[in-house]
């Protein structure tokens, strides 16, 4: 730093030492300045592919979702018996059949273990990627609202 002040001492023997280190600091401020809105650029531009991506995905994955649910409007006893039709393997859910699901106990217990496996936050904790984020989300989201409607 001192060889800098010293080669604009040189260049300009009338401008004191003050006025150096101000233009120094308002230098550094300009320099900030740029690389932060450089960085919100970025973040701005990331944001924005992460939302176009999670639309297009939405588009593809909502008509899956809905031909899941056809027909078992109102009934979670059905869509809980074909919950692995529409989740990715791996995912944890293991398969019910709807005998199974007569009592309200062993409706309420498979509610249950689904949830574990695609509650939201659960799977991004699993390191899911962004289409399975969103089925879990929807589906997490239509068995939510059947379950408290059941009650």
């Amino acid at each position: 730093m001192p060889q800098r002040l010293n080669a604009r001492r040189s260049l300009n023997p009338r401008q004191s030492d003050v006025n150096v280190d101000a233009n120094a600091d308002a230098d550094a401020d300009a320099n900030n300045a740029d690389a932060n809105a450089d960085a919100n650029a970025n973040s701005d531009a990331n944001a924005n592919t992460d939302a176009n991506a999670k639309y297009r995905i939405g588009e593809t994955l909502d008509i899956e979702i809905k031909r899941w649910a056809a027909g078992k409007e109102g009934n979670l006893r059905a869509l809980l018996s074909t919950l692995q039709y529409v989740l990715w393997p791996g995912c944890g859910w293991q398969p019910v059949s709807l005998t199974d699901l007569i009592t309200g106990a062993n409706v309420k217990k498979s509610y249950r273990k689904a949830t574990l496996c695609i509650h939201p936050d659960k799977v991004q904790q699993k390191g899911a990627n962004l289409q399975q984020k969103y089925v879990a989300e929807k589906v997490f989201d239509l068995l939510k609202v059947l379950y408290f409607a059941l009650e």
